[in-house]
């Protein structure tokens, strides 16, 4: 089965935020932001934006009749600010209008002047000045301190990566409409409802029962619409509150990439101790975390960077510490990976270092430090699988077949403008919101009269294919065709207290909900289907290929009549379940336990060619091996890999975010300045090959997340381009620091000469 949206994308009938016709009386806003990265507001006057035809209101932070208040793990953003200007972009006041050209030129109108006062967007200055979003948290295990007397070589450095512009086809947006009795419906681009709906109820002052969220789909993602969705579609609902119309609020490209958060930048110091085959004894990493002028999630990430500290390798001793800084910049909000990629990066660049100081390839390295079987993280956690150690050698495999070592070397030494470069990439990530209580879901289950079936969950569509995964479950559980189930709009009177579609966990607890609840109501069907055929107690009662299969025997009861039958007997042919991912459980104060139910493993071998003099590079190859678990949808699975890949490729070569160096003002705002993969950027061969296993505490029906892993395959991409330099010239010292631009490795081929 492939995507179930697929049909309606090419022919352009699928409907999102913008695409809906709304009332003739519909309010378009825009919004007025702050012009500086840290001030306060001196004058703000509307009077002569007002004086617009065509232009209702402008609303400020006085009109809020509730708490001016939109954060979500710490209470520290608000929706409009009052006095304070923290970041450029920050929302100060928005206007509405009867057209979206007469919003905009309304806030172009209103008189604002600051006050500027000086900014931080470094977050080790941040750090130096005390600056910080929470107090640093460490991860540690085993002793450091004594474990370096013991270790034959130590390497330590600095590690930077960059942020990275999500650049999801559908940017931000939201429009809300006045319902009966005060109540207000939301349709909004976000993957998270129940937050979208919690904030509005929170700055409108209204119950939550009087907002109701609803999301079709969304065009992309990729976690910057999580939390960052939020602020759009509460001022849409505000503006209903105070005007009773409705309103619409749809930021263009340029607003979207300069008022929104991306993905974080971290600085990072290293230091990481061997004995003299390679092995690692010690591990010490301190990240800097670049958090933006509010929270957002940015704990929440730190906490995930120091899960994934030591990715997929045992390292006795470990001490890693988050630092969440508080910088002049956007509050920087998730993105795939969720600061496992930032994490990997370090780690990755500490080993390429040591086999340099050490003089044996990072290959001998990487393998000779895999986890195995029972081998513990800094967490607590135990490694309870032997997938990364398959992947490693299925991928070593793929790659020796084609006697790829003798290859590259031939190449190198023919070649004194090309070098090619080789790299693996081994990713162990662990799946589950690291928040215990977002693990939970629900499904609500109808069967209609006429055997076909509606459901509702809490999942999003943002183009990762969960809702095709949906129903694929919900077909096989009842054991009947595709085409009679419907997955309805995320809603949150149909689906209420949700988690967000993010941490690659939709598909696991969304369709076990449905599972459960699927289950439920097939056992009510087949109970009636055995007393309906006179079968005695004992009997062996199924559904298959929509027939009744009685004591392994087709009869002549099929889906459409048994569902018939059992509505006039009065059976409930509806079922709400809830599932919560079973044996989580960590202790902050501690920090141990068991936060993830499985891992996700892999390998990614990568293959570069470089060409030395322009500093360009071209990705030849990359063979994957992934594991999956017992893939529910393959077609899918692997366009989630396919994507990742390149994504995480774009993020350590080519997407770099440029910031003016006196005002703070982002330069790389738009498609011109702000460079992506695209098709001719792509490698020339992916060849993916999914790693079957079966685990206990795997999602739905044993399949694996395949959401977010494959984002750090890419990063081989960046090692590789090291490995095709060092054929260059061995002398040329390596640089860490991530994107690696064309600009950057043509510096560095060329530096000093």
């Amino acid at each position: 089965m492939k995507h179930q949206d697929a049909l309606l994308h090419v022919r352009g009938s699928s409907l999102f935020v913008d695409d809906f016709k709304l009332p003739g009386d519909l309010l378009h806003a825009a919004v007025l932001v702050s012009p500086v990265s840290h001030g306060e507001i001196e004058t703000l006057e509307a009077g002569e934006a007002l004086s617009i035809p065509g232009v209702e209101a402008v609303i400020t932070a006085e009109d809020i009749p509730g708490k001016n208040q939109i954060g979500s793990i710490i209470k520290d953003e608000t929706l409009l600010t009052e006095k304070e200007l923290h970041f450029i972009g920050q929302p100060v006041a928005f206007v509405l209008a009867d057209t979206p050209e007469k919003a905009r030129l309304a806030v172009k109108a209103i008189r604002l002047e600051t006050k500027e006062l000086p900014s931080i967007v470094d977050p080790r200055a941040a750090f130096e000045k005390g600056m910080l979003i929470a107090p640093p948290r460490t991860f540690s295990m085993g002793n450091t301190y004594v474990a370096w007397e013991r270790c034959d070589c130590i390497v330590s450095g600095r590690a930077d990566s960059g942020g990275q512009e999500h650049l999801y086809l559908e940017t931000q947006g939201a429009f809300a409409v006045p319902m009966e009795n005060g109540s207000i419906r939301i349709t909004s681009g976000t993957q998270g409802p129940t937050f979208v709906q919690r904030v509005a109820a929170r700055v409108l002052n209204l119950p939550m029962n009087k907002i109701e969220v609803d999301v079709g789909r969304l065009g992309g993602a990729f976690g910057g619409k999580e939390d960052q969705a939020t602020p759009w579609a509460v001022m849409a609902a505000l503006g209903v509150q105070l005007t009773g119309k409705p309103v619409k609020l749809v930021l263009n490209r340029n607003e979207d990439m300069t008022l929104t958060g991306k993905r974080h930048p971290y600085s990072s110091d290293f230091r990481l101790g061997l004995k003299s085959d390679g092995t690692m004894l010690a591990w010490e990493v301190t990240y800097y975390q670049n958090g933006g002028a509010a929270s957002d999630l940015s704990t929440a990430i730190l906490e995930r960077t120091l899960f994934h500290s030591t990715n997929a390798y045992f390292i006795p001793n470990v001490k890693a510490t988050g630092i969440c800084c508080r910088t002049n910049l956007p509050p920087n909000t998730a993105f795939r990976g969720f600061g496992a990629p930032q994490a990997m990066y370090v780690l990755e660049s500490a080993i390429y270092s040591a086999s340099r100081e050490m003089g044996i390839s990072p290959l001998e390295i990487q393998e000779r430090n895999l986890l195995k079987k029972g081998d513990e993280f800094p967490y607590g956690m135990a490694y309870e699988g032997d997938e990364i150690r398959r992947s490693w050698k299925k991928a070593l495999g793929m790659y020796k077949t084609g006697k790829a070592d003798e290859r590259i070397r031939d190449f190198n030494s023919s070649n004194v403008i090309f070098k090619k470069g080789v790299s693996f990439m081994p990713v162990c990530f662990g799946i589950s919101f690291t928040h215990i209580s977002m693990n939970q879901a629900n499904a609500l289950v109808h069967v209609y009269t006429d055997g076909s079936v509606g459901i509702s969950t809490g999942a999003v569509e943002m183009g990762q294919g969960v809702n095709t995964k949906i129903t694929q479950v919900a077909a096989r559980t009842f054991g009947i065709d595709l085409f009679r189930i419907k997955v309805e709009t995320t809603n949150t009177t149909r689906s209420a207290n949700t988690s967000p579609t993010a941490a690659s966990s939709a598909a696991d607890m969304n369709g076990n909900a449905v599972r459960i609840a699927c289950t439920d109501i097939l056992k009510r069907l087949l109970t009636f289907a055995a007393k309906h055929l006179d079968a005695a107690e004992d009997c062996q009662i199924e559904m298959m290929h929509e027939k009744v299969i009685l004591n392994g025997k087709k009869t002549d009861l099929e889906w459409n009549k048994l569902v018939g039958l059992a509505y006039l007997a009065r059976v409930n042919l509806s079922s709400q379940a809830h599932y919560a991912t079973p044996g989580l459980h960590f202790s902050k104060s501690k920090e141990k336990g068991r936060p993830f139910s499985y891992h996700v493993a892999g390998t990614a071998v990568t293959e570069i060619t470089l060409d030395r003099l322009r500093g360009v590079f071209s990705v030849d190859s990359v063979w994957i091996v992934h594991d999956v678990g017992e893939s529910i949808n393959s077609v899918v699975d692997r366009g989630q890999v396919e994507g990742g890949l390149l994504q995480g490729i774009g993020w350590v070569t080519l997407e770099e975010l440029k910031y003016h160096p006196d005002t703070d003002r982002l330069l790389s705002d738009s498609l011109a300045t702000y460079k992506v993969p695209d098709i001719h950027f792509a490698p020339g061969e992916v060849d993916i090959e999914f790693l079957a296993c079966h685990s206990e505490n795997a999602g739905v029906y044993n399949s694996k997340a395949v959401g977010e892993p494959p984002f750090m395959y890419g990063i081989g991409t960046y090692f590789a381009i090291l490995e095709a330099i060092r054929a260059c010239d061995p002398e040329i010292p390596p640089v860490y620091s991530a994107p690696l631009t064309n600009e950057k490795i043509l510096l560095l081929l060329h530096k000093n000469r």
